[in-house]
Order: structure tokens, then sequence, then C-alpha cells
């Protein structure tokens, strides 16, 4: 573990082998443009991590980290060209619709944090997807009231209102100072041209065959000559790029009342219940106060509901500030063990009591008050408590999820931080035929019926139930960290459930363990959600570790890797970022 105290002085003292170390971080692409300064080089030169294996990408003006080398590429060349940091995001924003079709999207929706250096202020931005006019609470039951497999997932019956071209062009209009023709540009040409699927994509899509299979409209997109197309095919999606042209002249009315609606529309019209061209015309992105909180003297400005994210955040770090857990050391047995109990209290009260805050009563105060957090510290103990005897607790009297992320940060210090999903891969995996458009699953992510898990496990209650017009509960968290005032971190993962404790542990990792970007994406997570009743590590977790686990109380299972951050960091004048190495696609770069 490094040095707690260790200083700016110190990571800046020497080490001229800097930029040899970068270039070997095979999953991060040269960092720095050919237009970079003088003083960003000597920066760089300068910069000294002889105490860590891990180094960040480093930059003086601007940073952009997203899952996808071609969007990085494209939002630092915004940057470059003089646009602020939400011009960058919603140019990268389309983008990932194009080169990562499996989560970037223009058919699904999500969440936007926008910190204004002028103003000094924080907006949370919700362009989260919404219930069509024609659902209902018992949409996905038999006529026995059982879920039926698969209509909240693979069907037009999970498609929900899709949110991220009235989120992006929200954005634009509000906090942006270029034009959307030309941000909205290079992916227009990626769409029209092709990229090269990557063995990631290309593994993905072999994965996701079965589903995608069924539709004429997407195979004949995706696949070639009977089969998903491989790793080093082009990927040219020539009815993508007519509608991003669509958008890009006419903005959002294009997709919610122009050509693509009515495409959509006919598309869902077989089907009495789902998307119309009225819930498309309806649809607005909204500006939303955000969830705010403490830890150890670090403001944490985050998502809230219908992200469940940012009040569960901020409740498990309200937890874990009465307890030290940079002396008892990052992933020992004593601070994993306190950080489980406290996700566990939270995921509890997730189940109970987040939804969409325009149709239900969220006691958010109370959630995210330290009294609460005291009372809920009370009950955890030396030893794991069973799920069992977990109830959700009742913070009234302190009243007062395949998803992406890509964090940026520009030379003016304005910061952005956006989430945005399909849901699962491909999400239901239907494209709207002469769109090139890939339709979510968001709807998944209401409670079908209350207290059965949706496809991350997760278990909702009445509070999350469907009705029109409503919004589905999320994980999404994207995050910003301030510190005086201003944001010393940007972060946000994918991830489905995992995605607040994965935030989580990109907070403490800085904070309580003094890591870098690098370090930080590149740690062993941990995760707990209540039920199932298990203790999710990823492999590689320490044998040792897991036995005083085990002797806890704790059920320790090894599975899949969870998150992929991208963050971006600020000490002093100087930009730190990094893609988590899950995937190898991610690039952060900066100039």
């Amino acid at each position: 573990m490094l040095n707690k105290n260790r200083s700016l002085t110190l990571r800046l003292s020497t080490g001229a082998a800097l930029i040899a170390l970068l270039g070997a971080c095979a999953h991060q692409p040269s960092q720095f443009s050919p237009t970079q300064t003088a003083a960003t080089q000597a920066v760089a030169a300068a910069y000294d991590h002889s105490l860590s294996v891990f180094h960040p990408v480093v930059a003086q003006n601007g940073m952009v980290a997203s899952e996808h080398h071609l969007a990085s590429q494209i939002g630092l060349n915004i940057l470059e060209q003089g646009g602020n940091a939400v011009d960058a995001a919603v140019a990268v924003g389309f983008a990932l619709a194009v080169v990562l079709p499996n989560a970037g999207n223009i058919g699904g929706g999500g969440f936007m944090m926008y910190y204004d250096v002028d103003s000094q202020d924080s907006v949370a931005l919700d362009f989260r997807e919404m219930a069509p006019s024609g659902a209902h609470r018992d949409v996905y039951l038999d006529a026995n009231g059982e879920v039926i497999d698969g209509k909240s997932l693979f069907t037009h019956y999970a498609v929900g209102v899709p949110g991220t071209v009235a989120g992006l062009e929200h954005a634009l209009q509000q906090w942006g100072t270029m034009p959307l023709h030309q941000v909205m540009q290079p992916a227009i040409d990626l769409a029209e041209n092709g990229f090269v699927v990557s063995e990631t994509l290309a593994k993905v899509l072999l994965s996701s065959a079965k589903n995608m299979g069924q539709w004429p409209a997407t195979t004949a997109i995706f696949w070639r000559d009977g089969a998903p197309l491989k790793s080093g095919d082009v990927l040219v999606q020539k009815d993508l790029a007519n509608s991003l042209r669509h958008i890009a002249k006419q903005g959002s009315y294009a997709f919610y009342q122009g050509d693509i609606a009515r495409r959509i529309a006919k598309e869902m019209e077989p089907y009495p219940g789902a998307i119309t061209l009225k819930d498309l015309a309806s649809y607005q992105a909204i500006e939303r106060e955000p969830v705010t909180g403490t830890y150890r003297g670090y403001e944490v400005v985050t998502m809230p509901p219908p992200s469940s994210g940012g009040a569960h955040l901020v409740q498990m770090l309200n937890m874990l500030e009465r307890w030290p857990l940079g002396d008892w050391g990052h992933n020992s047995a004593q601070s994993v063990h306190h950080m489980a109990e406290s996700m566990k209290l939270a995921y509890a009260d997730r189940a109970e009591y987040l939804g969409d805050p325009d149709f239900v009563d969220i006691p958010l105060e109370g959630l995210i008050s330290k009294a609460y957090a005291d009372e809920l510290a009370k009950k955890i103990t030396g030893t794991a408590t069973p799920a069992q005897h977990i109830k959700p607790g009742n913070p009234l009297p302190f009243e007062s999820d395949q998803t992406t992320h890509y964090s940026i940060m520009d030379k003016d210090g304005n910061a952005v931080a956006v989430t945005y999903t399909l849901n699962t891969n491909f999400g239901t995996g239907i494209v709207a035929e002469g769109t090139g458009i890939l339709l979510n699953n968001e709807m998944d992510d209401f409670s079908a019926k209350p207290g059965v898990a949706n496809a991350y496990g997760l278990v909702g209650g009445e509070a999350n139930a469907v009705a029109p017009g409503k919004r589905p509960l999320s994980s999404m968290t994207p995050t910003l960290l301030l510190k005086d005032g201003q944001p010393v971190l940007v972060t946000g993962s994918p991830g489905g459930a995992r995605i607040i404790t994965t935030v989580l542990q990109t907070v403490t990792n800085l904070v309580d363990y003094d890591m870098n970007p690098a370090e930080s994406a590149s740690a062993l997570r941990v995760h707990h959600q209540w039920t199932p009743d298990e203790l999710r590590v990823e492999q590689g977790f320490n044998t040792d570790t897991t036995r005083l686990l085990e002797e806890k109380g704790h059920t320790v299972n090894v599975k899949a890797s969870m998150g992929r951050t991208q963050t971006v960091q600020r000490e002093g004048d100087v930009l730190w970022g990094y893609s988590d190495p899950r995937n190898p696609d991610g690039s952060t770069l900066g100039y």
C-alpha cells in the first residue's frame, strides 16, 4: 500500500522515463496528441510513480476517459478545437453509439453529472427511459400472476422510451459551446465508413448471437455470412449514419417526432401497449438537484433518484467514515468486512424505498443523513449478519444497469460524468428497421413483480413497480468528488447491480488509500447486494483474507470481474486518468 501521506511534491519529483512507461500500458493508446504542448510534456516527464507499478495517463489541459479509443479520440479532438467538457461529452456519447453498440446508444438512456466552473455549481441531468403509456403494473405477469420469462428483456414490450438524444441535445444547448452538427459529424463518419471490430466486440456479439439472430434488421448490420461479425471485420452502419444525419440537422425533433420516431413507432405497432408515436413526442430530459454528501473532507456530488446509486453511495460512505480504513489496509479482512456489511444494509433499503421520485415519495434526506448512518452502523459487529436477518431500516425520523461510462475534464475546470445504457448487451437486440438503432430493454429495471429479482439479481418493491410514464430505478452512479469546491475526481462505471459498489471503492481508493486512477482501476473489487447472501470477489483475491472473511460468517464467491471504471482525477494543475483494464478497448487521452 502506498504511503498515505505521500504529497504532490513527491509525486511530481523526478522520472523522465514516464512516457515510455505509459506507452507500455497496452490498453491505453498514446495519450498525447500531435499538438501536445511543451508544458504538458514537461509535466509528464516530471511525474514520478516510483512507488507504484500502475501509471495513469498524465495531461494538463483536458482529458477524456471512455470505453473505446475512437470515442476518446473524438472527445479529445473536440477539446483541442476549443470545445468545453460538455461539447466533448456529447460528441463521445454519439460516437459510442457507433463503436460500442452493445452499450453506447441513442436507443437507450442515462444520467449526466455536470460541474460548471463559472457558477461553481453542479447539476444532475436525467435522461432515463420512460415506460410507455400502455404499460401497467402486471404487464410482465401471466394469468397466474407469475413473471413471464424474457418478456421484460427480449421483446418489444421490454423497450422504454429512449432518452439519450433528448439528454445530449439538452446538455449541449444549456452548457455547450459548439453546434450539434459539428460535435456529431465524427460519429456520422464512423458509422458511414465503418471501423474494425475488436476482439472484445466480436466476443460479445458471439455471446449475444441467439437473441440477436431472431431479428433480420439486426443481423443485416451485425452479421456476415450467417454469423456474427468477427474480429478484424469492418462494421459499417449506413442506416445509423442516416439517422445521425437527421438528428444533426433537426435535433431531437428527428428522433421524437420526425422520420426516426415514425420508424420506431412502426416497429412497435404490432405490439399493443408498446411505445407509440405519442410516447416518443412526450419525452423530456429533466434537470434534477444532485445528491450530495461529505466523506473525510471531500464533497460527494452524485446522481439522485431515479438513480439509486447516489443515495446509497452517500449512505455507505456515511457508515464507512467512522472506521479507519486506511489504517486497516486495502482489501484487508477488516476493511472488506465492514464494507460488505454496509453494502448489505444499503441494498436492503434500496429494495424498499427507491423508485421514480415523480411517482413515489422517497425518504432521501433520511437515507443520506449522518444520523441514519449512525443507527445503521450500530448493527455492524465483528461477524457477518445473515441477509435474512436484515430488513430495510427506518430513515424517516432523520428526514430534514450493459452500461457504459465516460468522464471528461476540460482546461477551464468544467467536469462531466455520463453513464448511459441499453441495459443488457445490445438491449433487446431489436433494431428498428431502417434506423440502425438498437432498442433498450430498460423495462426490466422495473419490479416486474415486487420481491422477484431482475436480470442483475436485484429485488425491487412497490416503489419501483411498472406504471405508464414512469422511469425505472437504476444503479447508474456518475459521480464527482470535490475538494474546496473544485472537482478533483470524475468517475463512474457500468456493471448493473455492481455499479454502486464499484464507484464506492473508487472513492475510498482515492480518499482512504491514496491511489491514483490507474492503481484504483487495477485493484481487485468486492460486492455484496444483500440478496443473494454472498460476498462476491474477483479472481486473484487473497486466499488468507478469504479464509478470515469466512470465519466472520461471509459466504465468499469468486465470480466474473466487476465494473469498468473511467476516471479522471485532478491534482493541482495536473490531470491523471485511466481506463479500466477490464475492458481492453477503453482509452484515456489527454493533452
